[in-house]
């Protein structure tokens, strides 16, 4: 359960040890095992606590971030991976297992199969310029193989949920500074200060809709608009690094970047029959 206490998921750490625990009950019934000795463990995990995950959202320190990742000196394996992290919005255990007959990187475009979300749905990852550049420089090593980021003891296996923690936390950033998921808050909070709509942010993070109504109708991808999005925002990143730290007080969006703001929210219709959507004057 560490690699998944490591990595923030506290839910799959609670039912890894609900299933231990039955586990282990059900082996002392048929005389296999002594005890159920997750009780024990309640002073060696780390406590659940609600809340969001650590994060950095300050320009600044993204930057500090940022350039940290680009000269980190581990694994080359681990560095792509944590050089493409904060680019694709994605959790960390979906980049974890990523493979390459996924991606079209001709097209520019990364496909999920639904049993690899979390959400159990399909979902398409649009890819900036910076994320293929990365892609195509990381299948010279790994593209023999069917992953992106296989571990050093098996190429069948992706490297461990710790590792992109220990990554950070080898090159200073501690715990209560920001962790691999972290880098979806550092993505969606500027974007939605920015006045990009929540649609768009929301399906590029592959968010649950939590409007019951609202899901059962809506099934827009918002492809086009997020192809622009997620161009922009690595755009951004590029440079708040070349700036920093000169530009470590604001977002120094690219001059194109329109300020989405500016306009009404996108209208949704609901009826019985679907929904109707609105987005004149979201688009040049």
């Amino acid at each position: 359960m560490r690699p998944e206490e490591e990595e923030g998921l506290d839910d799959t750490v609670s039912r890894l040890k609900s299933v231990i625990s039955q586990s282990l009950r059900y082996g002392v019934a048929e005389g296999r095992a002594e005890r159920d000795v997750t009780p024990a463990l309640r002073g060696a995990m780390k406590p659940v606590h609600g809340g969001h995950r650590a994060a950095i959202t300050a320009p600044l320190k993204v930057g500090e971030v940022l350039r940290a990742v680009d000269g980190y000196g581990g694994d080359p394996v681990t560095g792509y991976a944590l050089r493409m992290l904060p680019n694709v919005f994605i959790r960390p255990g979906e980049l974890r297992n990523a493979e390459w007959a996924e991606f079209d990187l001709a097209g520019g475009m990364w496909r999920f199969p639904a049993g690899r979300m979390k959400m159990k749905n399909p979902h398409a990852v649009p890819l900036a310029t910076q994320v293929r550049e990365l892609l195509y420089d990381l299948q010279e090593l790994t593209g023999t193989g069917r992953l992106l980021f296989p571990g050093r003891r098996s190429k069948d296996r992706p490297i461990s949920a710790v590792t992109l923690t220990a990554g950070l936390r080898r090159m200073g950033f501690s715990t209560e500074e920001i962790c691999p998921h972290g880098f979806r808050t550092t993505a969606s909070t500027p974007l939605n200060e920015k006045g990009y709509p929540a649609d768009w942010i929301e399906r590029q993070l592959a968010l649950r809709e939590r409007n019951g109504v609202r899901a059962a109708y809506n099934r827009a991808e918002w492809l086009q608009e997020r192809i622009r999005m997620t161009q922009e925002w690595p755009d951004c990143l590029d440079g708040l690094k070349a700036e920093w730290p000169l530009r470590g007080l604001s977002w120094p969006w690219p001059d194109r970047c329109r300020p989405w703001a500016e306009f009404p929210p996108c209208e949704v219709l609901y009826s019985e029959k679907g929904v109707k959507q609105t987005l004149t004057g979201l688009l040049p």
